[in-house]
């Protein structure tokens, strides 16, 4: 995202009109480009019992995402979940646009969808409370941003925090997600935001 790469491959090809039949060496074609990296477990905010990194899936999860499913395409996209002993949980989304000027407009549709989510979700479901809040722009690559979504049942009882982020280097897009039961007072914001940046940093 922060800095647009230009990957090229050369492709050499010897056949000159009038020459004997002589080829010219063809020299190799240069690899392609390396996949976006994800992070690896030990990277997201420490949690009362390690975490644990699950394998990277190509596709959109079948479980889909509550604030970006129906944003995200599925081409270009791999993702990764990660676990922990208890009941935090988290996902890293990347998607690979065919152009950068694409994967501007991807980021700002999945920042839209993230700053809408919470009223999307209490239309679908009667009862739920919460209260949702932008954190600020991650200055890494070109940007990335914070949001927070806590959501709470109060026949139930049963209050979830949630934080999410999207940030872009050059035509590749990244989407966290973080959740545990409990507030926002009890979730590690300022070490979600440092996953953020080192998430962006570190997919090109």
């Amino acid at each position: 995202m922060r800095t647009t790469r230009t990957f090229r491959t050369a492709l050499l090809t010897a056949a000159v009109a009038g020459l004997a039949a002589t080829a010219l060496p063809t020299a190799p074609a240069a690899a392609a480009p390396a996949a976006p990296k994800f992070l690896s477990a030990g990277q997201w905010p420490a949690s009362l019992t390690p975490w644990t990194a699950g394998p990277v899936h190509k596709g959109l999860p079948e479980d889909g995402s509550v604030c970006t499913a129906g944003t995200i395409p599925a081409k270009g996209t791999r993702h990764r979940d990660f676990r922990t002993e208890l009941d935090t949980g988290a996902r890293q989304t990347i998607t690979v646009a065919p152009t950068a000027a694409k994967a501007k407009v991807l980021a700002a549709e999945l920042r839209t969808a993230l700053a809408t989510c919470l009223e999307r979700l209490k239309e679908q479901e009667p009862g739920l409370e919460g209260v949702s809040r932008y954190h600020g722009r991650v200055n890494v690559e070109e940007g990335a941003h914070v949001y927070s979504i806590d959501t709470s049942y109060p026949e139930a009882g049963s209050t979830d925090i949630g934080l999410h982020s999207v940030g872009r280097d050059g035509r590749t897009v990244t989407v966290l997600e973080w959740g545990q039961l409990g507030d926002l007072d009890g979730a590690p914001l300022k070490g979600f935001r440092k996953t953020t940046g080192t998430a962006v940093a570190k997919l090109h």
